[in-house]
């Protein structure tokens, strides 16, 4: 088998380690929350990292739901 032939499905592995890590790490949820954001307010500028993740305590510490474990 040849180079090329083992280069997509690596780069393919390496993309799907790379959208778990950010998923289970949370740094997805701040690119979604900027698109929503842009979408639904356009022409306003994005809160930044850091006033996105105090909005998110907020919201948590405001609104707190029950886990079984």
């Amino acid at each position: 088998m040849r180079a090329e032939g083992l280069l997509e499905p690596a780069a393919r592995l390496l993309r799907g380690i790379r959208w778990y890590l950010r998923e289970i790490s949370g740094a997805a949820d701040y690119d979604r929350f900027c698109r929503q954001h842009e979408h639904h307010y356009p022409g306003e500028t994005v809160p930044t990292r850091r006033a996105y993740e105090r909005l998110r305590a907020r919201h948590r510490e405001e609104n707190p739901q029950s886990r079984c474990c």
